[in-house]
């Protein structure tokens, strides 16, 4: 690595369910501005640029060239990314490498998406493969039931532990100004919603959102210079399942099985190689992309910052809230707002300014100098970040 890695700029959108007064291009422009605004930089100090967002199956085509004058990318190095749901983490990514390998000293990292025109959850929801004789389960219901099946087959997890873990969720978000769905729930108000497809309801399944987020990265040199309270990308992962006979190859609980998510991979891998053995003390509050209820708590065993079964109860006992022990999602995170070209973006996005300080009224109570940041999507593949307040 040439030079270490700092976020030195965040901007974003409110995020709602329909923007008719702006375009992509329009949209994008607002979170853009936001964020060379919070850096105090102009376009010309930008020396690259990454962007992505779900255009494949918003029957767009090359979607950074369609926007080059709304993001600023003319003459500009630049990568477009597309890997689904974890296309906003994965960008911070590869920005965190443009300006790593010394390629650039600044990176401008663009996530949006705009379901209002171009809705992806029709194209995700009915997509099979004939050959298999199965569906490709991208992002749609059918893999996150399951997944909360098996967590309260395999824990003693209850509906009511989901429910309240979205009811803890719209707290958050009732506080954060670019949150999407920012109604306050009570967790019987949560289990009165609709089924969609059991165990999930209407109100323990992410929205789509209409929104845009950037970072601003940049090497550790300008970093300082640019910045008063830089954050340090520490550390990252990326895991990916193998494409095999069972699409959930290690998802499930059977006899002699070892459960192997890409979440427990990653967690264990991560938090191992940074010499992490208290998680919740040396870790101060967690983004994570939680595309429904459960896997705010099953995820949390998985990523390896609580032991099996433990995940509902540090929920029921309150040590996951904004005021809590181990704060997780204090923006609200993903069951609030799903736009989901910037929503692994808005997990660092958020992460971030809780380590500023810079929050407002959904930062956390706890001072935070350590925090992980989630990205999620595709056939069950993972992005795991490491935020710093300080360099090591």
């Amino acid at each position: 690595m040439s030079q270490r890695v700092a976020i030195v700029g965040v901007g974003m959108t409110r995020h709602t369910s329909r923007r008719p007064d702006v375009n992509d291009g329009e949209l994008i422009n607002e979170a853009v501005t936001a964020a060379l605004a919070d850096a105090q930089l102009s376009l010309r100090d930008i020396d690259s640029i990454v962007i992505g967002n779900m255009d494949f199956f918003e029957g767009h085509y090359l979607s950074d060239a369609m926007m080059m004058d709304y993001t600023g990318a003319r003459l500009k190095k630049g990568l477009k990314m597309n890997t689904g749901g974890t296309v906003g983490s994965m960008e911070v990514v590869s920005g965190f490498y443009n300006v790593a390998s010394g390629i650039c000293d600044t990176c401008l990292v663009i996530g949006w998406e705009k379901h209002d025109e171009t809705p992806v959850t029709p194209a995700i929801s009915t997509m099979g493969d004939s050959s298999l004789d199965r569906p490709f389960i991208v992002g749609a219901l059918t893999g996150l039931a399951i997944e909360g099946i098996e967590y309260m087959h395999r824990t003693g997890c209850k509906l009511e532990h989901a429910a309240m873990a979205r009811a803890q969720s719209s707290l958050n978000a009732a506080r954060n100004p670019h949150a999407h769905l920012r109604d306050k729930y009570t967790a019987e108000e949560v289990m009165n919603a609709r089924m969609v497809q059991y165990p999930l309801n209407l109100l323990m399944v992410c929205p789509t959102s209409v929104g845009a987020c950037v970072t601003i990265l940049a090497g550790e040199k300008k970093a300082k210079k640019i910045s008063k309270k830089p954050v340090w990308i520490k550390d990252h992962i990326t895991v990916h399942p193998e494409y095999t006979g069972n699409h959930y190859q290690g998802q499930f609980d059977l006899p002699g099985y070892e459960r192997r998510t890409s979440q427990k991979i990653a967690g264990t891998t991560l938090l191992k190689r940074n010499h992490i053995t208290q998680p919740m003390k040396e870790i101060q509050v967690f983004e994570m992309y939680d595309p429904c209820a459960f896997v705010q708590m099953s995820w949390l065993e998985d990523f390896g910052i609580c032991g099996l079964a433990e995940g509902w109860k540090m929920m029921e006992k309150g040590m996951t809230a904004l005021e809590g022990a181990f704060p997780v999602n204090p923006s609200g995170g993903v069951l609030c707002t799903n736009a989901i070209g910037d929503s692994g973006i808005m997990r660092v996005a958020e992460a971030a300014l809780q380590i500023r300080g810079d929050a407002g009224e959904h930062q956390v109570t706890r001072d935070v100098r350590t925090a992980l940041a989630s990205g999620f999507g595709g056939a069950f593949w993972t992005d795991l970040l490491l935020l710093k307040k300080d360099l090591d």
